[in-house]
């Protein structure tokens, strides 16, 4: 690549990376969901257009989306009333570097798209796409549904935020219970979309590291309510996944799974912080599926100071969150912990009870199928469910790794 080219793909990259802050703050200075998304596109545009990249390149987006959004509302005599109210933005369009011009609107554009007023099926895939940036093929595939019928669900969420009068406004304190289980459910997902990625191929584009901004703001949301044992779950289950960075890759970048990882690469301090957030959960004697999660994860991170997993314990945890939180994936867990508790033929057979035609789209289903069966010596049956999860597209790293398994059973 040439040097220009260089220069291109850094500014293309810290572009998509300034997206979820720029977006949130024009979201709530414009409050207009969709102005903000096109006001963002054309600034990004312009920004790729430039002889040289801007020196501050989330400033220079920043401003130049502002005036963008200060044009297009000229052009319609319907929106004219609100070019007085932003007068003060196009005022501001020729400083293109400020100290700090940015302000982090995210946490409150999280709680807005969590507004009671939207429906419960949209909530959080309208915040993974205005505040994280996922594409909506990306966020169909989260919730099982297709690209557009999802397409749908949250352009009919961005009209309702619009049509409603919904306040760009962090809601009032006494408000943030009704909202608080959608925003952690849209953490949550997003946290699921950049972790099941240990590559970081497919969301290479997207931002610089998706899992980071959640973590961020997840221990945010903890930070603002404490006695909410449930965020400092979420909190916690954030920490024990990313405290495994560093080990989910082997030398030839293929994925390693947590039972092989090596524990020492772990990050000893996330595990610190994420145990300390589950002690102060635990004295609110409310225990729910984020909790159990965390206690899950926090079970195998034990690995890496007494060399052992407790697999009892991780079994118990999986049929208390099958009772919180019934479902096919939760139960594949319990299966696969089932295994190491009473043996692959008990594993196999707990398998084997579960819906297979909600789960013929989950790579992880297939991969455990054909640990399973290859311990049964049923190789051939193996074999064509490694093929299965290989044919469902897997990131360079999970295909690698299952690649790998496959050329093994030969």
């Amino acid at each position: 690549m040439t040097a220009h080219g260089d220069l291109a793909a850094d500014l293309a990259s810290a572009i998509m990376a300034a997206r979820p802050r720029v977006v949130a703050a024009l979201a709530a200075q414009l409050r207009d969901l969709d102005a903000a998304e096109d006001a963002f596109a054309d600034a990004a545009a312009s920004a790729l257009a430039l002889p040289e990249p801007p020196r501050d390149v989330p400033a220079w987006l920043f401003v130049a989306a502002k005036r963008c959004a200060v044009d297009a509302i000229r052009k319609g005599e319907a929106e004219a009333r609100k070019v007085d109210a932003l007068a003060e933005v196009s005022e501001m369009a020729d400083i293109l570097t400020l100290p700090e011009p940015i302000p982090d609107e995210r946490l409150r554009l999280l709680f807005i798209c969590c507004h009671p007023a939207l429906g419960t099926e949209v909530r959080a895939p309208l915040a993974l796409k205005v505040i994280c940036g996922l594409p909506v093929a990306r966020i169909a595939q989260l919730f099982v549904v297709s690209e557009p019928a999802m397409f749908q669900r949250i352009t009919r969420a961005k009209a309702k935020v619009r049509e409603a009068g919904i306040a760009f406004e962090l809601p009032p304190r006494r408000d943030w219970p009704e909202r608080l289980g959608a925003v952690l459910l849209a953490l949550e997902l997003a946290f699921t979309a950049a972790y099941a990625d240990a590559g970081g191929e497919l969301l290479a584009a997207l931002e610089e590291d998706l899992g980071a901004e959640v973590e961020r703001l997840a221990l945010l949301v903890a930070e603002l309510v404490p006695d909410e044992p449930e965020a400092l779950g979420l909190a916690a289950l954030v920490l024990l996944a990313r405290s495994r960075h560093a080990a989910r890759l082997d030398a030839n970048g293929a994925m390693v799974p947590l039972s092989q990882q090596d524990a020492g690469q772990w990050d000893f301090a996330r595990i610190e912080q994420a145990r300390r957030l589950m002690d102060r959960a635990a004295q609110a004697a409310r225990s729910g599926p984020y909790q159990v999660m965390a206690a899950i994860q926090l079970t195998h991170a034990r690995r890496a100071f007494d060399g052992v997993t407790d697999w009892g314990a991780v079994l118990r945890l999986y049929d208390v969150l099958l009772a919180l939180r019934p479902s096919p994936m939760v139960a594949l867990s319990r299966a696969l912990a089932l295994v190491q508790v009473e043996g692959a033929a008990a594993g196999l057979t707990a398998l084997e009870a579960l819906p297979a035609e909600r789960l013929a789209l989950a790579r992880p289903y297939h991969a455990a199928r054909a640990d399973l069966l290859a311990r049964a010596g049923r190789k051939a049956e193996a074999a064509a469910a490694l093929d299965a999860a290989l044919a469902l597209s897997p990131p360079r790293a999970e295909r690698l790794w299952l690649e790998a398994r496959r050329a093994s059973l030969v």
